[in-house]
């Protein structure tokens, strides 16, 4: 809802809360670690790979679907540094905002500083950034939900197309990701399209502005090239004269649910929020805030209580400046069930943001980057859960029987050829399905060509033979992700040789 305003700059402040709350809330989150490989829904509920109930409790960390490209925030901090912290305060998941700009050739991420911090992201697009992101957060414990945001770095659309950004690129673009990451469970599940609002409608059967339709044609294509994935399918605005939040009306699904291919996917979202984005009739209501649930149920809770489909909340937030915030905040935790009563049969969430410069929310980081809100951390506590185990495809997982096999491939292109001498590039693309650790090139020139510099990877040659290694900081490679390094020789470069590539 009213995403322009949620990306200016701005401060959260807010009362504080009792550390009792937190430091409980890290009791929880030392449980045993669960959530190994792909998962799937029961009713209610999301399961692990050995059907034991997980809960997504987590954090919206955007910048991917902005003009950066990327997540924001890189120009202070290391990417590692910051999922640690998310690990350390007890997120379990992170939604990625992005937007269709990313799948452009050549898209590259701005406002990285590679100065002593993100040094291993330097030259790399923005979706190779993301695979960084998705490697580290794998290893960490973390998983991953991927948000297609927006069609553009321009702004949010109501509809899921636009007249630059067609139904078929949308589509296309969701299947590129679901097969980038095929076989690396830290990517949990893609939602389809943030916030969809009017003119969209749910159960119309209007093709040009039925949601629900869309979500089936889009969730269904996303199978097709993984079928392990879950689907997250976010409400609209208004169904039969009701009018919500952008993205948190579901009262269409009781008439009208979603319908995919696969069973046992199927995710739906809504998102809720404060007044510090917007009024809404029912924070005035004398009764407020115990008439919250009751609106809660109307929009999107019945989902859960009636043992539908699982419920997340994509995105809830407020600068906890107004009283009637902290209120809303304290009633809405209470409504998504605590953990420690409740476990994994409760509702799904990830907190709007991470970054401080939401403009009518702020962040769980303050305007550095670094110092956590507390207050608002504190208010998550009881809702905080589990954290998972560490290591992206998880063995025994659905579509994984064996733990995986590491493979690559290697691409030699000759970037320029002076006659005495030739640049040339070995893109190295992770084939197998587990992430990679190291890899290893080599080629047989027909030439004489001599290697005489080389960057990002270190070589011996034997006659014509050249055998490059990764360097530190390229030899992880996640699946579907790939890494590249650069060499001179002479004399000219003569034709591209077959390259063969060994991953471990």
């Amino acid at each position: 809802m009213y995403r322009t305003l949620r990306r200016a700059l701005c401060v959260a402040a807010a009362l504080l809360l009792p550390l009792a709350g937190v430091q409980s809330a890290r009791a929880d989150v030392a449980a045993e670690a669960a959530g190994g490989g792909y998962w799937h829904t029961s009713g209610r509920q999301i399961l692990d790979a050995a059907g034991q109930p997980v809960r997504i409790a987590g954090i919206n960390w955007f910048g991917f679907e902005t003009a950066n490209h990327v997540v924001h925030g890189l120009w202070a901090r290391d990417y590692t540094s910051m999922i640690d912290q998310m690990k350390s305060l007890g997120y379990n998941t992170i939604r990625m905002p992005y937007s269709d700009d990313i799948f452009k050739p050549g898209t590259m991420p701005d406002s990285i500083n590679t100065d002593g911090k993100n040094t291993d992201l330097r030259g790399l697009t923005s979706l190779q950034v993301l695979d960084r992101i998705v490697a580290y957060a794998g290893q960490s414990g973390l998983k991953i939900v991927l948000d297609r945001h927006r069609p553009d770095a321009a702004g949010q659309s109501a509809l899921w197309y636009t007249a630059s950004v067609p139904e078929s690129t949308w589509i296309t673009n969701l299947k590129a990701l679901a097969t980038r990451y095929k076989g690396n469970s830290t990517v949990i599940g893609i939602d389809l399209h943030n916030e969809p609002h009017d003119p969209a409608c749910w159960g119309c059967g209007d093709t040009s502005r039925d949601w629900r339709l869309a979500a089936q044609r889009a969730g269904n294509a996303v199978l097709s090239a993984n079928p392990d994935l879950l689907i997250m399918v976010e409400g609209v605005q208004s169904h039969n004269g009701v009018n919500g939040w952008w993205g948190g009306n579901l009262m269409g699904v009781a008439q009208y649910p979603v319908q995919l291919d696969v069973p046992n996917r199927l995710v739906y979202s809504a998102h809720d929020y404060a007044t510090s984005v917007a009024q809404q009739s029912w924070f005035t209501d004398p009764s407020f805030p115990a008439n919250m649930p009751g609106i809660w149920d109307k929009y999107w809770g019945y989902i859960f209580k009636q043992n539908i489909a699982p419920v997340w909340l994509g995105e809830f937030g407020t600068t906890l400046q107004p009283s009637v915030d902290q209120k809303w905040l304290a009633e809405l935790v209470k409504y998504l069930r605590s953990t420690s009563a409740y476990g994994g049969d409760s509702f799904h969430w990830t907190f709007w943001s991470w970054n401080p410069n939401s403009g009518d929310t702020g962040g769980i980081l303050k305007d550095d980057w670094q110092t956590v809100d507390t207050a608002k951390d504190g208010y998550l506590a009881s809702i905080k859960a589990p954290g998972f185990d560490a290591g992206g495809p998880g063995p025994g997982g659905p579509g994984d029987p064996g733990g995986g096999n590491a493979a690559c491939t290697a691409a030699y292109t000759v970037g320029s050829d002076w006659g005495g001498g030739f640049n040339a590039e070995v893109e190295v693309t992770n084939a197998g399905s587990v992430p990679l650790k190291s890899w290893k090139v080599t080629w047989t020139w027909s030439g004489s060509q001599k290697v005489t510099n080389m960057w990002n990877a270190s070589h011996t040659q034997s006659g014509a033979t050249v055998t490059a290694v990764n360097a530190a900081h390229n030899g992880s490679v996640p699946v579907g992700g790939s890494a590249s390094f650069g060499l001179g020789g002479a004399p000219g470069g003569g034709a591209a040789p077959s390259v063969s590539c060994t991953g471990a």
